[in-house]
């Protein structure tokens, strides 16, 4: 039952993400459009409430439980930027607004995007810890919670990897090609000056100018 609820929630959420944006930008109802992605978090909500009264209910804490946690944790760290992602991107095709922002490539512009990815990943990780712990006190030291400290276990792996790759990108800032967003200075040196009347290259010496003629 736990597992179905996971999938529905998540088809529910790109549906109601599909339906918002479509009021929003297609059929011209902003406003219809802002409340159905305001029911987004209800999907949480649901899902967080099923499974804290299946646990009351008697039911032995498994790795479906530390699933719905994990979900739960990753939608709150990962939601609104998802929404936020599609949106840009819808209203660029169908409202005529701006080109959504590419990820800068290069130097600490980008060591700081990665730094923003990682701390969206981090949070739906501690999240979902939190969530996990609570369950694990909920159980109470005579139940089976091993699949609990499992999930939890996994989530240290998940932050330990996303602090790693945004301190490469620190560490090891990823340099620009050369002449990425710059003049070549070879090429500056080499172009030939500005038209100016009182200088002419030395291939016109000698011939005279329009004005003279």
């Amino acid at each position: 039952m736990i597992v179905t609820l996971i999938v529905v929630c998540e088809v529910a959420f790109w549906v109601l993400l599909a339906a918002g944006l479509a009021a929003r930008y297609l059929l011209k109802m902003p406003r219809t459009g802002l409340a159905l992605l305001l029911c987004e978090p209800l999907l949480e909500v649901v899902l967080f409430t099923v499974t804290a009264i299946d646990l009351r209910n008697g039911a032995e804490p498994d790795w479906k439980h530390g699933l719905a946690a994990v979900y739960i944790g990753f939608t709150v760290g990962l939601g609104h930027s998802t929404i936020k992602w599609a949106d840009a991107h819808v209203a660029h095709r169908f409202a005529g607004g701006p080109p959504p922002v590419k990820p800068p490539k290069y130097g600490m512009a980008r060591a700081r995007h990665e730094w923003l990815v990682a701390g969206r990943w981090i949070t739906a990780a501690v999240v979902a810890m939190a969530l996990l712990q609570a369950a694990i006190w909920y159980v109470g030291s005579g139940g089976e919670t091993d699949s609990l400290r499992t999930w939890q276990s996994r989530m240290l792996f998940v932050i330990g990897i996303n602090l790693i790759i945004a301190l490469s990108y620190t560490v090891f800032p990823k340099k620009a090609p050369y002449g990425y967003g710059e003049k070549d200075p070879y090429e500056e040196k080499s172009a030939l000056p500005a038209r100016d009347p009182e200088h002419v290259p030395d291939l016109f010496v000698g011939r005279p100018r329009k004005d003279e003629q």
